[in-house]
């Protein structure tokens, strides 16, 4: 049918509009006023809230394990949201989250699961030149000792192929307040939590088990 008359027909009313396409929830994310994000649909059924440690192993593996069906199903269909709380442990762990929340709302999802994706690499490397070097740099601005772990352990290689450029890296340690705030929102963290990774779904703690548990759960509770 010509384009013409196919919109001559919508306007006469003979022809139903095309359906809008549903929106992909896991590219939207928003800051909440503790400066936590929430990935997803602002009005999800299923509210799950995370409190995660880049230098935390079993968050790693949680990364690994849930994101199929967490991000790319729950939270994509709408029905699911994630709010992420940073509970930092250490030095190494506060340069990766700093370097997730300079990439901004429509970016941290992703940057987390790369950061998470890479730890093994990462990890190791950065604790290693945190222990050498520890004494040097405790005379370091904040800022300016995050950015030598993130370097030491290749963060910065990581966030360079992610299309961050030097002086964005640059400019992210050089954010006091950014790096003020995270530390804010941690020790808020560890007054509700022991561990992480450590959940609440729907407003009432829940005893993580393992993510096959948890997505027991989480459909239980309406997550599609």
């Amino acid at each position: 049918m010509k384009r013409w008359l196919a919109a001559l027909l919508v306007i006469l009313g003979l022809a139903a509009l095309p359906a809008a396409a549903a929106p992909d929830w896991t590219k939207v994310a928003s800051k909440t006023a503790s400066g936590a994000y929430v990935i997803g649909n602002p009005k999800a059924k299923v509210k799950l809230i995370e409190y995660l440690s880049y230098t935390c192993p079993h968050c790693g593996a949680f990364s690994a394990e849930s994101a199929a069906t967490l991000k790319d199903t729950f939270v994509k269909s709408g029905s699911t949201s994630i709010e992420v709380r940073n509970a930092v442990r250490d030095r190494v762990d506060l340069a990766a989250a700093q370097l997730a929340r300079c990439a901004g709302p429509a970016g941290f999802s992703a940057t987390t699961d790369a950061i998470f994706a890479q730890q093994q690499a990462w990890l190791p490397r950065a604790f290693d030149y945190d222990q050498i070097n520890g004494a040097r740099l405790a005379s370091y601005p904040v800022g300016a000792q995050l950015k030598k772990i993130a370097t030491g352990g290749g963060l910065d290689q990581l966030m360079r192929g992610r299309g961050m450029s030097d002086a964005a890296i640059d400019a992210c340690f050089a954010d006091e307040a950014g790096i003020a705030a995270i530390a804010k929102l941690s020790d808020a963290s560890w007054k509700e939590v022991r561990s992480t990774p450590s959940f609440v779904l729907n407003g009432k703690p829940y005893e993580y088990k393992g993510w096959a548990d948890l997505e027991k759960a989480l459909r239980a509770a309406g997550a599609h």
